[in-house]
């Protein structure tokens, strides 16, 4: 299992700060959030990428119904060139929430799901160097190689996540022709557990996931007690994922209390250091 941190927010120099941290404390990956206005994500991961050495960086994540697919495929590319192959890409719907600014986007459900389905092909498209794409949302076509070529990603494959609701089978075919799931569970009203975990793991394995696939989770684990945040960890990573991402959400999204919790949970180290 790899173990990557959620930066809850605050400002950019902030977050800079933070990611340096977690490169030096052991953390394998940084992940910011990509709001409609605010911190800009891919300016901001790329200055990370100039500051750090080893942790995965991306987005958790990038509403890709809202964004011109283009641009999302020339952001991550460029990131995964200063960062010299370190870049993830994490896609989902969008979230329809009332906390959320109206810009004017998108907003059902069928819609957004055509949209993140060719958003995610068309990425695809431009990263392996092809030059057109036409579905019915967007129309991608040029004659300039040299373009694509000088932006061609690091990786010969960046990983691509995207999310998948368990136990929905198309929203989680959908995660078959990407890189990992993060799960988004419908358990009428129960939380999910390991077990849960399990069953998306072995649907995915049994439906053709390609191996190396990766199953993302996420949590919260104490940061004074470096054993019981690795037990918190170890039953998922038994029941098949591959990654936890710690979060920190319930503080107001700038305050000194959020500051201060997330920058003692980074300089603790991942979860696995007492294992």
């Amino acid at each position: 299992m790899r173990y990557g941190v959620v930066l809850p927010g605050g400002t950019a120099t902030e977050q800079l700060d933070q990611a340096v941290l977690a490169d030096q404390a052991g953390w394998d990956g940084v992940f910011v959030w990509e709001a409609a206005y605010g911190v800009d994500a891919w300016s901001l991961l790329s200055a990370m990428a100039m500051k750090t050495r080893r942790v995965r960086l991306g987005t958790m994540l990038t509403p890709l119904p809202w964004r011109r697919p283009w641009k999302v495929a020339s952001q991550v590319a460029t990131l995964d060139q200063l960062s010299g192959g370190r870049a993830i890409l994490a896609v989902g719907v969008g979230a329809v929430d009332t906390d959320l600014p109206d810009t004017g986007e998108v907003t059902d459900l069928r819609g957004r799901a055509e949209r993140l389905d060719e958003g995610i092909d068309l990425i695809r498209a431009l990263w392996d160097g092809k030059t057109g794409y036409h579905g019915r949302h967007y129309r991608y076509q040029t004659g300039r190689l040299d373009l694509g070529r000088a932006g061609r990603p690091v990786q010969q494959r960046i990983p691509l996540w995207v999310v998948g609701v368990w136990p929905r089978p198309k929203s989680l075919r959908r995660a078959l022709r990407c890189d990992g799931v993060i799960p988004q569970y419908q358990l009428d009203g129960r939380e999910p557990g390991p077990g849960d975990a399990r069953d998306v793991r072995q649907w995915m394995t049994e439906h053709g996931a390609a191996p190396g696939f990766d199953i993302v989770v996420d949590g919260e684990t104490p940061t004074g007690d470096p054993a019981a945040a690795a037990a918190a960890v170890g039953s998922w990573a038994d029941a098949g994922c591959t990654w936890w991402l710690e979060t920190r959400w319930e503080l107001p999204h700038d305050s000194p209390e959020r500051m201060g919790d997330i920058r003692a949970r980074i300089e603790a180290g991942p979860p696995a250091a007492a294992g």
